[in-house]
């Protein structure tokens, strides 16, 4: 049974829970939490003037999943998928590290124009991640690469029970059950899947393709790739 707090409300306190949590990993990996890291205070700001604005109601979402947050944009952030620019346009909250605009971004930029604008978009969906923090790799060189929580096996074990917890923590923001849409076809709905075989969180599961998949290698069909996505946002029912 859901609080009567907003669902702006829910997810600053599912934020707080995320800026409490510790990680035993592998010692070349290291997760990234912009809820406790050191531009922490710029995060809750940003977190706040941003769900307040789109999030200020008690309505329920359907939930649009992604993998994890990429460490040079919704890691710094915390504003899953939104552009950063846009971000620091509205809210004149500029982040010291060199963030990106990119792609994905980009892209679904369009998708939520095309859907009818950030207001409607964010009336009816709620965008996060199977593991809603950063997760880096040390390459050989000490440099730092995205990498997602099902790349390596050892990773994931490590992380199962966490991102089980937080897939439910996020269903009970006030998530509509009926669908949930996952962003990359490969292994993170292949893994999310999985979960939703064992712990029935979902009744329907739509793969949708990564957005860097599309405009790193499929740029020439991103109008085809943008039809896709916002049909299966307005159309669930009809998507086998």
């Amino acid at each position: 049974m859901l609080s009567d707090k907003t669902f702006a409300k829910r997810v600053h306190d599912y934020q707080q829970k995320l800026s409490e949590e510790k990680f035993d990993l592998p010692s070349d990996f290291k997760v990234i939490n912009p809820f406790c890291g050191n531009q922490r205070e710029k995060v809750w700001k940003t977190t706040k003037f941003f769900y307040e604005k789109y999030y200020d109601d008690t309505g329920t979402r359907k939930l649009i999943l992604g993998s994890c947050p990429s460490r040079r944009s919704s890691a710094i952030t915390g504003v899953p998928f939104e552009d950063m620019g846009y971000l620091q346009r509205e809210t004149g909250i500029c982040f010291s590290e060199s963030g990106e605009s990119g792609m994905p971004s980009g892209f679904l930029h369009d998708v939520i124009q095309t859907y009818g604008g950030r207001e409607k978009f964010y009336r009816d969906f709620y965008m996060n991640f199977v593991f809603p923090l950063g997760i880096v790799k040390i390459n050989l060189k000490g440099r730092q690469v995205n990498v997602n929580y099902y790349e390596d096996k050892e990773l994931e074990k490590d992380l199962y029970s966490f991102m089980i917890e937080s897939i439910q923590d996020q269903m009970d923001l006030g998530i509509d059950r009926s669908v949930c849409y996952c962003i990359g076809s490969g292994g993170n709905y292949n893994f999310l899947s999985r979960l939703n075989k064992e712990f029935n969180f979902f009744e329907k599961i739509i793969p949708l393709e990564h957005p860097r998949f599309i405009m790193q290698y499929n740029s020439d069909r991103k109008e085809e790739f943008l039809d896709k996505y916002v049909n299966a946002l307005r159309y669930p029912d009809e998507v086998i």
